[in-house]
């Protein structure tokens, strides 16, 4: 190939709409350990429950300055993505609702997936079919980055170390292979990037990947739960549809914000968003549908999982009083959700030496943190490979 993309969240499905909408029509290939696109904007659907959709990262997204991302006006044009329409309220630590708070998620202009989350990148990758095809390679784990012998790309093997392909140009669009947590988390004796960093030996690649190894991030537990229309009653009552809990409402129960919505045959969906301070008390916990669980080979843990579910559901039914009675209930923890300042430094986002480039929310500079950050960063890794990758046909 002439590029691959590691990861099919905003960044990695961004980029290559941002490639085909300036006209490359080079050979491109996303590789995605999750079950579709989506990353942190994915939805859960459920092949056995036709009717469930549940966005579990982020029920919307913000753009904060202007001039917008490029790829902004065609999403809209497609009818991919929508203004968010759902009123915002908070909750403050004697469990009193209130106007909405300052946050860096929720200010500047809101938007979100239509009809849901994972439409934002499934609508990138239909920007990206012209003027050429890009290919998707869904529950896919890539394992291994290995520099190919005269230097001019990688070869790219699976959690058995089967050859996955070879590319000219590869891009990381999330930090799994770069930080250590995969170490912690899934036993791997090494971090893949570190050590292909070591073995091409090129300095600007080796401080990239030094400087993804240090970045921190905050991780999140989420609680789904899917409510029949009879259970959902007085849920839909309820004034908003994204409830942000004040500092003080987050340390008493150890949630951060709580959304509401609607999905097919009358059922409600509530995603329950934990606080950084609980996610980080159980960090080792992973839901055990999850794609750390089943692709990366993450222990499981059902009596922990049990456990972090009981604790979200019942400091939501005492933080609201409403009943979660009926409920479906699952658990999706996000590792990394909240990547910590100061990132990666833009300049490092491409090392032409070495062929590989990064993009994400974890670059540095206006967005860092959001999927606002996922697609500006994109948008820039995009102009720096223009010139430099093969023109395809």
């Amino acid at each position: 190939m002439d590029l691959a993309v590691i990861g099919a969240g905003v960044a990695g499905c961004a980029l290559a709409a941002a490639l085909r909408q300036r006209g490359w029509a080079g050979s491109l290939t996303l590789l995605e350990i999750g079950r579709g696109p989506g990353g942190r904007t994915a939805t859960r659907r459920s092949r056995r429950d036709p009717g469930l959709a549940l966005n579990h990262g982020a029920p919307l997204f913000n753009i904060t300055a202007q001039p917008e991302p490029r790829l902004l006006a065609p999403l809209r044009r497609g009818g991919w993505i929508a203004p968010f329409s759902g009123a915002m309220h908070s909750l403050d630590g004697a469990g009193q609702l209130g106007a909405a708070l300052p946050d860096p998620l929720s200010s500047g202009t809101l938007w979100q997936g239509q009809p849901q989350m994972d439409d934002l990148c499934r609508g990138l990758l239909t920007l990206a079919q012209q003027p050429a095809p890009v290919r998707l390679h869904s529950s896919t784990l890539v394992r291994t980055l290995e520099p190919l012998s005269d230097g001019q790309g990688w070869r790219l093997l699976g959690g058995e170390g089967q050859a996955l392909l070879e590319c000219r140009w590869l891009v990381l669009s999330g930090t799994l292979l770069a930080h250590p947590r995969c170490q912690a988390v899934f036993g791997w004796p090494e971090v893949p990037l570190q050590q292909a960093a070591a073995q091409r030996g090129e300095p600007q690649l080796l401080e990239a990947a030094s400087a993804l190894a240090a970045i921190d991030a905050q991780a999140s537990s989420n609680l789904l739960l899917s409510l029949s229309e009879t259970s959902a009653a007085a849920w839909r009552q309820q004034p908003w549809r994204l409830l942000q809990f004040s500092p003080a409402a987050q340390e008493r129960w150890g949630i951060r914000r709580v959304s509401l919505q609607a999905m097919a045959s009358g059922r409600w969906g509530v995603v329950v968003e934990s606080s950084a301070a609980f996610a980080e008390r159980h960090r080792q916990v992973y839901g055990s549908r999850s794609s750390a669980a089943q692709l990366l080979g993450a222990a499981p843990q059902p009596q922990a999982e049990a456990s972090v579910i009981a604790a979200l559901d019942h400091a939501v039914q005492d933080a609201l009083g409403l009943s979660t009675a009926g409920a479906e209930r699952q658990l999706m923890r996000w590792g990394a959700a909240f990547p910590q300042s100061p990132g990666l430094a833009p300049e490092l986002s491409l090392c032409p030496a070495s062929r590989i480039g990064f993009c994400g929310d974890a670059i540095a500079g206006l967005g860092f943190g959001r999927v606002e950050g996922a697609l500006r960063s994109a948008e820039a890794l995009a102009e720096q490979l223009l010139h430099r990758l093969p023109a395809g046909a």
